[in-house]
Order: C-alpha cells, then sequence, then structure tokens
C-alpha cells in the first residue's frame, strides 16, 4: 500500500518504561535547548522552551519517546546518540488519538490540548479510528460501528473544547476508498463519517481540521476529487498530504497543489517527518512504505513555508516509532531507538 499503514495504534503501550524524575528531569532539559533562542519559557516555570511561535505554534512535548531516549542515553554517557536524538526532541510531533474508548480518547485530548495551552502553543492531533481501518493490515481495527465513530468524535471534541488545536482527520481512509481496500458496502458510511466529524470539530471555537489527502505514490488528485467532496472537504481548513510517508516536499507540493486547484485552491500541510531522502525503492513494492532503510528526516515543521499554497510542514508520523511488524520492526507504533537513529543521522 502506498498510504499511512502501520500507524501509532500500539502508541499507548509506550516504551515499556518508567522514567526516573532525574531523566525527566534530563528530557526537560533537552526540550529547553530546542528554539535556538527564540523560544518562549514554559509558563510554569519549568526550563523547557518551545519552538518560535512565529514560525513553529505546535508544542514540544517534553517527555514523548525521543526526550526520554535522549535522557537515557546521558544518563549512559552516550552523547553521540543523544545528539542526534535530539533532532526529533527538539520538533513539535502529532499526538495519535487511536484508542476506541470514548472516554479513553477524551481524556488525551484534554490533556494534550490543556498542556499545550499552559505552553501558548498549538497541540498537533491525528484522530485515527475510522470503522474498519487499514483494511486489516498492521494497523487494523477502528471504531465497532458509525455511532460509535460518531460517539467518540463527540468525546474527542469535547476534550479539545475551545483551546487550539490542528487535526489531521483519519489518515488512509480516502485512500482505502479509492484504491478498493475498504470494501464498496462501508464507501457511503465512510464519507458521511468524515463529513460528520469535520462538521463536529470545526463547531470548535480554535480548532483547525485537515482531511486526508494522499501522497503522490497514491491515487491521483483526479481520482481523488470525488472521495474527499464527499467527505465534506469543503468545510474543512484543508486536506494532508504525504502522511506517515515519504515523498519529497516538493514532489509533495506538486501533487498537493494539482489536488487544491480542484478545490479553488484549497490549503494543503505536508507531513515531512520522514521524507528527507525521499522514497525507498527497493525491495517488495507492496511493503516499500514500511520502516524503509536508509530514509531522514525532512524539513522540521514550521508554518513558514514560503508558499502560499501550503498552510505548513508538520511532523504528522512520530519520527522513530515503526511502521509494523516489517523489516525487524516492532509492531507498529512502538519507539524503535535504531531507526530513530537512522532518520537522525541521514538527515546529517
Amino acid at each position: 500500500m502506498d498510504g499511512s499503514e502501520g500507524q501509532h495504534v500500539n502508541r499507548s503501550a509506550g516504551r515499556g518504561w518508567k522514567a526516573s524524575a532525574a531523566a525527566v528531569g534530563a528530557a526537560l532539559l533537552i526540550a529547553g535547548c530546542s528554539s535556538d533562542g527564540g523560544g518562549d519559557p514554559d509558563p510554569n516555570g519549568s526550563p523547557v522552551q518551545q519552538q518560535p511561535r512565529s514560525s513553529d505554534p505546535y508544542w514540544v512535548d517534553p517527555q514523548g519517546n525521543a526526550a526520554q531516549q535522549v535522557a537515557e542515553y546521558r544518563h549512559d554517557g552516550n552523547d553521540r546518540d543523544a545528539k542526534l536524538i535530539e533532532k526529533i526532541a527538539r520538533q513539535p510531533v502529532a499526538e495519535w488519538i487511536t484508542d476506541p474508548d470514548t472516554a479513553a480518547a477524551e481524556t488525551q485530548a484534554r490533556e494534550h490540548t490543556e498542556a499545550a495551552a499552559k505552553a501558548d502553543r498549538d497541540a498537533l492531533l491525528a484522530l485515527y479510528n475510522i470503522p474498519h481501518r487499514d483494511c486489516g493490515q498492521y494497523s487494523k481495527g477502528g471504531a465497532a460501528d458509525g455511532d460509535a465513530y460518531r460517539a467518540w468524535i463527540d468525546g474527542v471534541a469535547k476534550g479539545i473544547g475551545d483551546r487550539r488545536a490542528t487535526v489531521i482527520l483519519e489518515p488512509d481512509a480516502l485512500l482505502h476508498v479509492v484504491d478498493g481496500c475498504t470494501p464498496g458496502e462501508f464507501h457511503g458510511e465512510r464519507f458521511d463519517l468524515l463529513k460528520g466529524a469535520i462538521e463536529k470539530l470545526k463547531s470548535l471555537k480554535h480548532t483547525k481540521v485537515y482531511l486526508d489527502g494522499g501522497n503522490p505514490g497514491g491515487p491521483k488528485p483526479d481520482d481523488l476529487y470525488q472521495p474527499l467532496k464527499s467527505a465534506g472537504i469543503d468545510q474543512a481548513d484543508g486536506f494532508a498530504v504525504n502522511v506517515s510517508n515519504f515523498y519529497g516536499t516538493q514532489e509533495s507540493t506538486a501533487f498537493g497543489k494539482e489536488l487544491s486547484m480542484k478545490f479553488g485552491n484549497k490549503p494543503f500541510v505536508i507531513d515531512t517527518s520522514r521524507n528527507g531522502n525521499g522514497p525507498y525503492t527497493e525491495g517488495n513494492p507492496d511493503e516499500r512504505w514500511c520502516n524503509p532503510p536508509g530514509r531522514a528526516l525532512g524539513e522540521t515543521p514550521t508554518t513558514k513555508t514560503g508558499d502560499k499554497a501550503v498552510d505548513a510542514y508538520l511532523w504528522i508520523k512520530r519520527p522513530g516509532e515503526s511502521d509494523g511488524e516489517c523489516k525487524g520492526g516492532p509492531p507498529a507504533g512502538q519507539w524503535w531507538p535504531e531507526y530513530a537513529l537512522g532518520l537522525a543521522k541521514g538527515a546529517e
């Protein structure tokens, strides 16, 4: 598949460690070095600094997997690898909300947006719970049915409230309609669920919504037009390109602009988290997207893209988290330090 299969369904399991107070403190200090002198101090008085809001308004989680890994490496005296993983720890990445339990999803959305608000930053969220998700592959699952999904969206929206948030809505949901991976009997429901999700999220005071719009290696813009239309793209702020994939920024921009023109120049965002070396072109074509070797971090997140059509470069896929159990990787969404190091080295 060309989409973002192998996502973050196991992310809540974390790394399986319990960070000590010293390790957490080290992680906070690491994140505090992130803004090159242009960030703002954390309002709670911690040493954390965020990236400059004018160019990168999204919240950096000082206790994310990358920050914890840096702390562990430093504790072990491994300064070289610590410095490499800092490239990830210093940047804002999306918080993936995947738990089908509505109460848990609401709590996750609330806690993340509250933490972002306390730092005067915007939360970046990826919602990934559509019924029949991922066609039974590495990230299979999702809500039990349409009613469960509607209730789940209501819960997430309640968790976000009036706080500032940018939402990437349901990676691959429309791609799998177009490529036939999702059975035709579910297509109508999927359009209705996505349209309802956009309407609900856009009823919030400070929430932006970008519906996943594919990538240069998947369905063509002509094939995506009607599905996006049926899913309510007109009511969204825009669409997302290259989510969890590896296509270069220039190629992704050209693809996005071709699609954008079909919707009156609708803006879009690009996932640049792992596209520094472009896509992998060897091995089984059906799994080139899954933990490909030799990749690199791409452009760091920013809203200053230099292109009025592109609202932001974002790290939607969390660099260093596995795409799935392929090429020696752990289950989808689990932190994989060796792969993270490879991405960081590739960006040197």
